[in-house]
């Protein structure tokens, strides 16, 4: 019996063992799992108070609207405050039913999830809550073993209850919505209401937001775009969590699970979007801004509390620009408007004919040599991606080719490539096309499509308010605002006229219509001749800068020589390499438009040159202001010189090469003053226009990728046909908005009346007749 009782009371001794150590076993594993989480790398006080989140900037127009976003994570945080409060609903009753009592870890949750575990049985649900899920987005790399994604969870746990200590609940949402990646492009919760249906998160609807909640889940899996169906099941899943929460009622979910999924789907990337061409020079333009160093100290000029420098790609800053969305959208229009509708159509109708056009599809004009037009054809090969992909990849690092090895490539295997027809996507005005054929036939498809660049800005303050640096950025790259430089021809000549006037010359001084002829050394005389071939009788100051003469232009050249005038544009703004020759008068420089545009924009600020300016301010995540623009201010010119200047230029549109703007055009006639100078460069090869208002000055450039690209007839290849209607179209709709505040009055501004010539040169009394036995000649 002894012994019998001696084995129950070991037996007991043993099976109580083995109880307490399965009971406590999975105690004590918690504890260890906790002690070696709790001394693993954790986030400091400081990392819970600023966790790490790429942030995209922001590219702010100067009235509220956002242009676009620079970003490796397409991500821009937004408070609880401007949550709609269906997100909170639909999170908490679906991710967290007890998110409000629970002070990060749920441990009913757990013991639900313990439970099923014991009885295989995983339809209990996961015991993370959403502040666990944060702590795991936030802070937690990549498990790479059982035994780290288990330390990881411990982690999380501890991460969790930090945050709740260091965070609010409401805190704790913006941050989970804030934090999350739903896919497509579309990471924090601000990125996903605006790509998924076109709004903001203060303005989701119910059913909206849940289905951005469903996809927490698993946003791969509930991808919208790609599966709709299950999108909408997990939806109507997330209704039922909102209904059993009591968020909702039995009549609102019946009510909401017959609602279609809504989506109003919005690419976001650099290509679509406003003023791609202007982000994209902004980009470089912030770049250098905030690399930028003081050469004394070596330190960052705009730069971060710990002396770093801001990164445009992560750092969430809000460039405030000088853009006016609204005259963008005018801008981009008008561009638009008149190439797609007319000029690119009378182009093609140009283009028959020609023989090298009907038998190769080439557009050069025809008095350009064959060789020419191969040399600038292999030139448009070796400026394609396509080419500089093709020799990468031929040429990689690891490959050691030789130059020679390189030179036979290109020589043998890029006209291969470039033959061989290929299947892409072409742009068309009526949209792009998929088809089969070269990249050689496309890269002559694409030569023979007019390129176009526009700039609006603020004369009175030197801000652009438009930029259009192309036709289409996803097919045209190039910006021909301020990359561009071409040939600027008679929108150059206000700067000679400037510099007679200055000198005080009467605007309305006659003189001889003649030949002005120029001896230069070791060369043919230089006589510039009028378009029109007609030198009869004679010609106001006035009368020669609104018909554009060439001869008389000349003459002012003549007689205060190349250097004064290349002086007076230097102080006007023009940066641009001038060679002071005499055909300088006639605007054979190459300069950018934003350049001539802004120069043309000191006659009306009264004779003062404002740097073209895009940047207001930028602030960082915070608000901060960490840098403004201070605009550079020169006295350029006179006011009186200025205002003779604006007279004459109202000239050109009321009864020069400008008046087309006052004849019944599509957009119809535009009766408020305006000044302006049209620009037609030798053999049409580019067309211009600019024209001023007191609170917009706008130029136009129109012409082909290579000059030879062009208008056989002048008719058809001058400013006045090519840029003009551009702006025509822009400044037309810019008047009839009320938002933009146009004033439609004249250029006015206080100056002695005795200091002013007449400038009716209709009355004889004021003309005053240029006298000289040796003009012309």
């Amino acid at each position: 019996m002894a012994k019998q009782a001696e084995k129950k009371s070991y037996n007991f001794k043993k099976a109580s063992l083995i109880f307490w150590g399965i009971t406590l076993a999975p105690i004590f594993i918690i504890a260890l799992f906790l002690v070696i989480a709790a001394f693993s790398d954790l986030p400091t006080f400081e990392e819970l108070e600023n966790p790490k989140s790429n942030q995209a900037t922001e590219v702010i127009s100067t009235d509220g609207e956002i242009l676009g976003k620079y970003y490796t994570e397409n991500r821009v945080n937004v408070n609880y405050d401007v949550l709609a409060p269906s997100l909170t609903w639909a999170l908490v009753g679906t991710e967290d039913e007890r998110f409000f009592t629970h002070a990060g870890v749920d441990l009913q949750a757990l013991g639900r999830v313990a439970y099923g575990v014991l009885t295989f049985n995983t339809s209990q649900g996961g015991g993370s809550t959403i502040t666990q899920q944060l702590a795991k987005m936030l802070f937690s790399d990549r498990p790479q073993s059982k035994f780290e994604r288990v330390r990881q969870k411990f982690q999380e746990w501890i991460i969790a209850v930090k945050l709740e200590k260091q965070y609010t609940k409401q805190e704790i949402i913006a941050l989970y919505l804030n934090k999350f990646d739903f896919i497509n492009n579309a990471v924090g919760i601000k990125s996903a209401s605006k790509i998924y249906f076109n709004t903001t998160p203060d303005s989701l609807a119910v059913h909206e937001s849940a289905l951005l909640v469903g996809m927490a889940k698993n946003p791969s899996l509930y991808n919208p775009l790609r599966r709709e169906e299950l999108s909408t099941e997990r939806r109507n899943t997330v209704f039922a969590q909102m209904l059993r929460n009591g968020y909702i009622s039995q009549e609102e979910k019946d009510s909401l699970v017959q609602l279609p999924l809504g989506l109003d789907v919005q690419k976001d990337s650099h290509i679509n979007g406003p003023a791609p061409y202007f982000r994209e020079v902004l980009r470089q333009e912030i770049t250098d801004l905030l690399n930028e160093k003081n050469p004394a100290t070596d330190d960052f000029i705009v730069k971060k509390a710990n002396g770093e420098a801001y990164n445009i790609y992560r750092d969430g800053l809000k460039i405030y620009t000088t853009i006016d969305s609204r005259l963008q959208r005018f801008a981009e229009f008008a561009v638009q408007e008149h190439l797609s509708k007319n000029l690119q159509d009378e182009f093609y109708k140009d283009l028959e004919g020609r023989k090298r056009w009907n038998e190769e599809r080439i557009p050069y004009d025809w008095r350009i040599s064959d060789a020419t037009a191969q040399d600038l054809l292999d030139r448009g090969v070796r400026q394609t991606d396509r080419y500089r992909n093709e020799l990468k990849r031929f040429n990689c690092e690891t490959c050691n080719k030789s130059k020679s090895e390189i030179e036979k490539f290109k020589e043998d295997s890029i006209p291969v490539i470039f033959t061989t027809p290929v299947k892409m996507s072409i742009f068309s005005y009526q949209g792009d096309i998929d088809t089969v054929m070269t990249p050689l036939d496309s890269l002559k498809y694409y030569k023979a499509f007019l390129r176009a660049g526009m700039v609006s800005l603020d004369p009175k303050s030197g801000k652009v308010r438009a930029w259009v640096g192309g036709i289409d950025y996803k097919h045209f790259k190039f910006d021909h605002v301020k990359l561009g430089k071409n040939q600027v021809g008679s929108t150059f000549k206000p700067f000679v006229y400037a510099t007679a006037i200055r000198e005080g010359l009467s605007p309305c001084l006659k003189v001889p219509n003649v030949l002005t002829c120029f001896d230069i050394p070791n060369q043919p005389r230089y006589c510039p001749k009028n378009s029109d071939g007609e030198y009869v009788g004679e010609v106001t100051l006035k009368e020669a800068l609104a018909k554009s003469m060439n001869n008389i232009t000349a003459w002012i050249m003549k007689r205060y020589g190349p250097e004064a005038i290349t002086k007076l544009a230097r102080d006007m703004g023009i940066s641009s390499f001038l060679d002071p020759v005499p055909s300088l008068c006639l605007g054979v420089a190459d300069i950018n438009l934003l350049e001539i545009t802004a120069a043309n924009a000191v006659f009306a600020n009264r004779g003062v040159y404002i740097k073209p300016t895009v940047i207001d301010r930028i602030e960082d995540k915070n608000g901060n202001v960490i840098y403004q623009n201070i605009p550079e201010i020169k006295e350029a010119l006179d006011e009186r010189t200025s205002y003779i200047m604006l007279n004459m230029l109202k000239g050109v549109v009321d009864h020069g090469s400008g008046s087309r703007l006052r004849r019944n055009l599509p957009y119809g006639n535009i009766e408020f003053p305006i000044a302006g100078k049209t620009g037609t460069t030798q053999s049409n090869s580019d067309g211009w226009f600019i024209g001023i208002t007191p609170e917009l000055v706008t130029g136009v450039w129109v012409g082909g990728e290579d000059r030879s690209i062009r208008f056989r007839s002048t008719r058809y290849g001058q400013g006045a046909n090519m840029a003009l209607p551009i702006f025509g179209y822009y400044i037309k709709k810019a008047a009839n908005d009320p938002g933009i505040g146009m004033s439609k009055q004249d250029f006015k501004w206080e100056l002695p009346n005795s200091d002013l010539p007449s400038m009716d040169c209709d009355d004889m009394n004021s003309s005053v007749k240029f006298e000289d036995e040796n003009f012309g000649i």
